[in-house]
């Protein structure tokens, strides 16, 4: 792959941790991933429309409109999810779960349910992922009586689906619409169902947080757009097979800005375990990719 186009996946890898870091730094990360979107969609809908036009503004074929529609509502589901995972639990343990568990879902799916077989680097792949999760977890700890279950894993377990579920509708979505006028569907309808969920369900107040957090938020929605249009280039050039793990390198990032710069981690080599668990579940989404 181009030594440029590395570059642009793992800038929208750091892009991507980024933005994560807010939210779980944030007072409330739901209300922060709402203003982030809304952000967001201001940039997204004008290079939509641009692109559209500029493509000859062609009809969108309903079902790439229902598909975005869909996504969008998943992925509002998903910053549901995932902000509740961060309100429970650390960055350097929620992110890479969450990261991991869709590769490996989507395996589930395809040797259990289509009857695909993997090679020898996706079975090490698969190894690894659980590897890396089963440290990260350290369940031992619960069956010692050492703590309590976390429900912190649940959420990013259920997040992982979220991402698994969007992303699946999102590769049939693409291919019936330019990805950006698609984005900017995907966009609007997510940042809707977040205002409504936090207006109806929640019950909270967006401006809550004053202009600082509400700034704080917004940038990181750039940040989040940004990453998003730099693997949409980078998936123009260069192979999903070799785009898509390599962005899994955002986990250990994740592990390591929340293990040494959070605090999350109670010593050196808690933090060490963190990271190493992470690098093995980007280790085993590579060599699934490998092995797809």
């Amino acid at each position: 792959m181009d030594p440029f186009v590395i570059l642009l996946v793992v800038v929208s890898a750091v892009l991507h941790v980024a933005w994560n870091v807010r939210l779980k730094t944030a007072g409330d990360p739901l209300k922060a991933a709402t203003i982030g979107m809304l952000a967001a969609t201001v940039g997204i809908v004008p290079a939509g429309i641009a692109a559209w036009w500029w493509s000859g503004s062609p009809a969108l074929p309903v079902e790439g409109i229902a598909l975005g529609i869909l996504s969008g509502v998943i992925e509002a589901g998903y910053f549901v999810l995932l902000s509740a995972a961060y309100r429970r639990g650390d960055l350097s343990v929620v992110y890479p779960i969450a990261r991991g568990t869709a590769p490996l879902l989507a395996v589930a799916i395809g040797v259990l349910l289509l009857g695909e077989v993997l090679g020898v680097a996706g079975s090490i792949g698969v190894v690894l992922l659980l590897l890396g999760f089963l440290v990260l977890q350290q369940p031992w700890e619960v069956l010692r009586g050492h703590r309590g279950l976390d429900p912190a894993i649940a959420f990013a377990l259920a997040t992982g689906v979220a991402i698994a579920t969007y992303s699946a509708i999102d590769r049939v979505g693409t291919r019936l619409i330019d990805p950006l006028p698609y984005a900017a569907i995907l966009w609007v309808t997510a940042a809707i169902v977040l205002v409504l969920w936090v207006r109806l369900v929640a019950g909270g107040d967006l401006l809550a947080g004053g202009p600082t957090a509400i700034r704080r938020a917004a940038v990181g929605g750039w940040l989040t757009l940004l990453a998003y249009l730099l693997i949409l280039y980078a998936l123009s050039v260069a192979p999903l097979s070799g785009v898509a793990p390599l962005r899994e390198s955002a986990a250990v990032f994740a592990a390591a800005w929340g293990s040494f710069k959070l605090g999350e981690a109670v010593d050196r080599g808690d933090a060490f375990r963190r990271i190493g668990a992470s690098g093995a579940i980007v280790l085993g989404a590579i060599l699934l990719a490998v092995g797809a």
